[in-house]
Formats: structure tokens, sequence, C-alpha cells
């Protein structure tokens, strides 16, 4: 039965887009092109030892069945070959972020631009039957571009409600000569049923800073004066312009081209689930969304084809035992951008007042504790 859907989703494959070509490249990222890190570089990076000690907490094709406890587990294999062994309505949150209509290179393995009707085919062979893992009153989120986006609206409505859509800047990227810098990503928020979804808006408040703070009677209005400045918290919109796009001096970068942020999955988490919800992830890339679901309590699932990737997303899972620190959130509340230093002296302020020792986030290390840390959980 696992060879017959390897196959299938193979030969689907195939059939619709042609073989996908795999560079020759060292595996694991050790010589990765002949890069050279610098050394106050924190990307993620594996040893040989991790490399064999993670690679066991991997379910593969092979070691799949329909009875699998799949619950907080990352499965190596293709998301055709896989799907059919997720159980329906599995999932109480889905967060995809696809490959969107662009040539881009995953580690050695193409993904070929196309036209808006070959995309639209290429959704259609896995979206509806992800749509089936989310439960009745479960909630889905959709990662696009400007140029994918209409065919993601036409596949969110053939299945289900749209409620809204997100839009986040992304503050990363080379110019263009001749069009303008495409720096805005799409979110798509779908349910359902539009009558009984999850939604904590307490839970994504964002704090920020009070430019012209405005009083009445001489007492501040909606915001607070503090030691570090004025601030305002404020119910989130539709429109993100506080996410940072992971890079290299961050603890949770990774070499993968289209890493989406812990901050950014974040907010979706908080938002649309509870503590111990399962977060669900087709396409899991280096473990975002399996990590913060983590660090915020909730259970996971992911589906990655490529084996480093599903190793970074392990390394990281085992780091998250240790430290559960988000980025950009802090204090049950999210931060703007670049005032990392004023989210360090608010919370070693509050460590203080409850007599705890002061955070230091800075000091968080990729180096993997592998004899602290149970490998078979």
């Amino acid at each position: 039965m696992r060879r017959f859907f390897y196959f299938r989703a193979v030969v689907k494959r195939k059939r619709m887009f042609g073989t996908q070509k795999k560079e020759n490249k060292q595996f694991l990222g050790v010589d990765m092109e002949n890069k050279t890190r610098a050394g106050n570089n924190r990307t993620l990076t594996l040893t040989d030892n991790e490399v064999k000690l993670l690679r066991q907490n991997l379910l593969t094709i092979e070691n799949i069945f329909q009875n699998t406890d799949i619950t907080n587990k990352t499965i190596n294999g293709d998301i055709l070959a896989i799907l059919p062994f997720i159980p329906n309505e599995f999932a109480d949150l889905i967060i995809i972020d696809p490959p969107y209509n662009l040539s881009k290179n995953f580690n050695g393995v193409k993904f070929n631009s196309r036209s808006n009707e070959l995309y639209d085919e290429y959704l259609a062979t896995w979206f509806p039957e992800v749509c089936k893992k989310l439960k009745p009153n479960g909630s889905l989120y959709l990662c696009g571009d400007w140029k994918c986006t209409s065919s993601l609206q036409r596949a969110l409505e053939r299945e289900l409600t749209i409620i809204n859509r997100i839009t986040w800047q992304r503050e990363k990227g080379r110019g263009a000569k001749s069009n303008w810098k495409n720096a805005m990503e799409d979110i798509w928020f779908a349910v359902k049923n539009p009558n009984d979804y999850f939604f904590d808006v307490e839970a994504v408040k964002m704090k920020r800073k009070v430019i012209a703070p405005y009083k009445i009677d001489g007492k501040p209005k909606d915001w607070e004066e503090e030691e570090n400045g004025n601030f305002r918290i404020t119910y989130p919109s539709n429109f993100w312009d506080d996410i940072s796009v992971p890079f290299w001096s961050m603890p949770e970068n990774t070499d993968h081209p289209t890493q989406k942020s812990e901050k950014l999955y974040a907010k979706l988490i908080l938002a649309s689930s509870k503590q111990g919800d399962v977060v669900f992830d087709p396409f899991l890339g280096s473990g975002t969304a399996s990590v913060v679901a983590k660090k915020l309590g909730r259970n996971y699932c992911g589906i990655e084809l490529n084996e480093e990737y599903c190793l970074w997303a392990e390394k990281r899972l085992a780091l998250a035992e240790v430290d559960k620190t988000i980025q950009g959130y802090s204090d049950g509340v999210f931060w703007e951008r670049n005032t990392l230093a004023l989210q360090h002296r608010a919370v070693n302020k509050k460590a203080v007042n409850k007599n705890k020792t002061p955070a230091n986030r800075e000091a968080t290390s990729t180096e993997l504790p592998l004899f602290n840390i149970n490998f078979e959980k």
C-alpha cells in the first residue's frame, strides 16, 4: 500500500510537470557551494552526529502506517504519498507555505514558474486533500505573493470560506531596475465553518511606540508612560509591518531560501489555535510551523520532501526544549521591528521585580545539547 501511494504520487508529478532536476550538491550544507560563514553567523548547521540521531526521529513512506501516531512528528516524504496516512479532520489549524509560482531552487530540487492555468492544476493535486485534514471548526492560512495570490484565492473558494487576507511587508530582497521592488506577501485566512471557528484577538496585540502622545486632563489617553518610552497596546490589522525575514544573526535562521519567521507564524498560531491544539503544515520546510507550535504549547505535524530540511526542523525542535523565546514576541505582546533592546529591558525588569534571573536572549546558542535531549520523544 505504501509503495502504491508513493508510485501514484511520483507518476502524477512527472505527468504534470516533468521530472524535477536535482543538482549535485554536497549533503547537509557542509560545502554549500564553497560557502564560508563569518564567526558571528548564527545560521543553523548540523554535525554528523546530530544527523545520525535526528534522522531516527523522522517518519517516512517506509515506516508510516494508517495507525501510526503522527502527533508531534516530522514526516519526510512527498505530500501526495503521505497525505493518505494523515487522518481526516486531524488538525485544528493548518498553515501552508507552498512553492509560489516562481522558479526556485529548493536544495537542489527546482520548482519552475508556469502559466496560471498550470499553477491552478498544481494546487488542485493536493489542496483539496489537505482541506480534508482540517477539523469542522478549524482554520487555514495559505501563503503567497502577488503573482500566485489569485490562484490561491480560487483554490480556497472551492473548498473553504475566506475570512480575510493578510498582507505583510518584507524588508528583505533585491531592488528592481524596471519594476517596483516586490516587498509584500499575502496570507489568506479561511475556515470550514464561518459561524464556528476560534479566533483570539487578545493574544495577538501589538505594542507600538507613541510618536505624538495625546493627553486628556494631563493623563495619557490610550497609552502608557514607561521607563523606556511611551507605548500603546493596539489591536492587529490585516497589514503587518513588524516582520523581519530571518537572516544570519538570528538563531532561527537556516539556509532555506523562503523561510518564514517564527514571529510571523506565532501570530497565526496564537490567534487561531488553543493550547494543546494540533497545527499541521504540509510544506514544512525548515520547520517553523512545528517549532512555533511547540514553543507555544500546541501539538504539531509537518510533511517535507527534503530530508535535510526535515533534519533542520528536528534540530530546531530539540533546541525549543530549552529555548522557547520568539524574537519580536515577549511579555504577551508583539513588538515593532528594531526594538530588541527595549524588549530585553522590559523582560529583565519584570524578571527582577519577580526575583528571577534576568533573561539573556542574545546568548541563545544553535549548538544542540545532544546528551540532554531525548530524541525518541
